[in-house]
């Protein structure tokens, strides 16, 4: 048997280029299940395993919903258990990406930080991970260098924006920023020899980018609505089997 790759259509060419370094957006974050089920019977199936430890992640896209770079695409993960542990037996990336969640919540309701009253940790109560399924808050987007000089420049989410931060009110009132760039280390330098037992293309394991998966649960479902500061918002119940209040469900 052979394959004969004379008749094959023209390859792909990218879709457009990087969003820029320290570009301040409002995006929706999707969840891609990866066939791992997570702690809970809400995240049957939602997670992915990394390849290389037992780590056991988030597979997100995140997408620009209004703005010069509208409908423009990203993919990150988020470790949510396993890797390395700290002194207290932690996954210490997990605590990382649980900062992350965090913000995105106050971010997408805009509920300050600080904000430790009842009404505000009842909103930061979920149900399970797949509850921040179709999120949409501001961030600021990166560029980073791979560390393999074989792969290509990738976007991803430096921070989330906070209502305390003077982006928030300017991207919520459909303003553009000024971009703030992100110092990101150099690209290093490919090594004499490297794949010398194989062809570079032979060994590429950059992940693909699925399509889009559906959101269950709308945030915000058209990218557009304002989130109210906390002080104005309504005390919602205390979360409960079907959700926190804030999921709009």
């Amino acid at each position: 048997m052979s394959y004969d790759f004379n008749d094959a259509q023209a390859q792909r060419m990218p879709s457009g280029e990087l969003i820029p370094d320290g570009t301040f957006a409002k995006i929706r974050m999707t969840i891609r299940p990866g066939g791992v089920n997570g702690s809970v019977p809400m995240d049957a199936g939602l997670l992915k395993a990394a390849s290389e430890s037992d780590a056991k992640m988030l597979d997100c896209e995140f997408t620009v919903v209004e703005g010069p770079f509208v409908r423009r695409k990203f993919w990150q993960n988020f470790t949510v258990a396993g890797g390395k542990l700290d002194d207290k037996g932690q996954s210490i990336a997990w605590n990382i990406s649980k900062g992350s969640f965090r913000a995105m919540v106050d971010s997408a309701l805009g509920l300050s930080p600080k904000d430790m009253s009842d009404a505000a940790k009842a909103k930061r109560v979920l149900q399970g991970l797949k509850q921040l399924d179709g999120i949409t808050f501001v961030a600021r987007i990166m560029v980073e260098p791979p560390s393999d000089p074989r792969y290509h420049d990738q976007n991803r989410l430096a921070n989330v924006v906070l209502p305390d931060e003077p982006q928030y009110a300017l991207v919520m009132k459909g303003e553009t920023v000024e971009p703030e760039p992100i110092n990101a280390k150099p690209r290093k330098p490919a090594t004499a020899g490297a794949g010398q037992n194989a062809p570079a293309w032979a060994t590429d394991t950059a992940p693909a980018q699925a399509p889009q998966q559906a959101s269950s649960v709308p945030w915000n479902q058209q990218g557009t609505a304002q989130p109210q500061p906390a002080a104005q918002q309504p005390t919602p119940p205390a979360a409960s089997a079907t959700g926190p209040a804030w999921l709009n469900t």
